[in-house]
């Protein structure tokens, strides 16, 4: 399971929308600085917003720590990453063994990269309602306002 800690931005009818801070493998996106990568993240969004279902009431504010399964992770990575690859090497294989020519070789590698993400859509809107793919919610941080801090004098 690979696990995250989100912030709950509504919670309404049995659907908490949670927003997640992406991190980067050495943690300085968090400070916005190091890496030169910094200015292309600035074109992106800064963070994401996930629905996930959960029966208890959240508060907005509260830290949930969400999971997705590490198995269907890597079976969507093939899918988005390996198949279109795929789909250029046979389509590009095809043109040049019926035809021997590098213009129909590069255009077959077009059309199976096409052909290839036009399936991996339909894969995706098949598979996007499974369970196994969706992230859950595994643990809820205590709202603030039940938290009670008291400091006690030191001699």
């Amino acid at each position: 399971m690979i696990k995250e800690w989100a912030t709950v931005v509504s919670w309404q009818s049995g659907m908490a929308l949670v927003r997640c801070e992406p991190r980067s493998g050495c943690g300085s996106c968090q400070s916005r600085t190091g890496c030169e990568s910094g200015a292309l993240k600035a074109l992106e969004s800064p963070e994401h917003q996930l629905l996930i279902p959960y029966r208890q009431p959240l508060q907005s504010g509260q830290r949930v720590e969400i999971g997705v399964a590490e198995s269907s992770l890597l079976r969507s990575a093939v899918l988005m990453y390996l198949f279109p690859l795929l789909g250029l090497m046979v389509g590009a294989g095809v043109m040049q063994a019926l035809y021997g020519n590098d213009i129909l070789s590069i255009t077959g590698a077009l059309a199976g990269v096409m052909m290839s993400f036009w399936a991996v859509r339909l894969w995706a809107d098949k598979i996007g309602e499974n369970s196994d793919y969706q992230p859950v919610i595994l643990q809820v941080s205590l709202p603030e306002s039940l938290l009670r801090v008291e400091s006690f004098p030191t001699l």
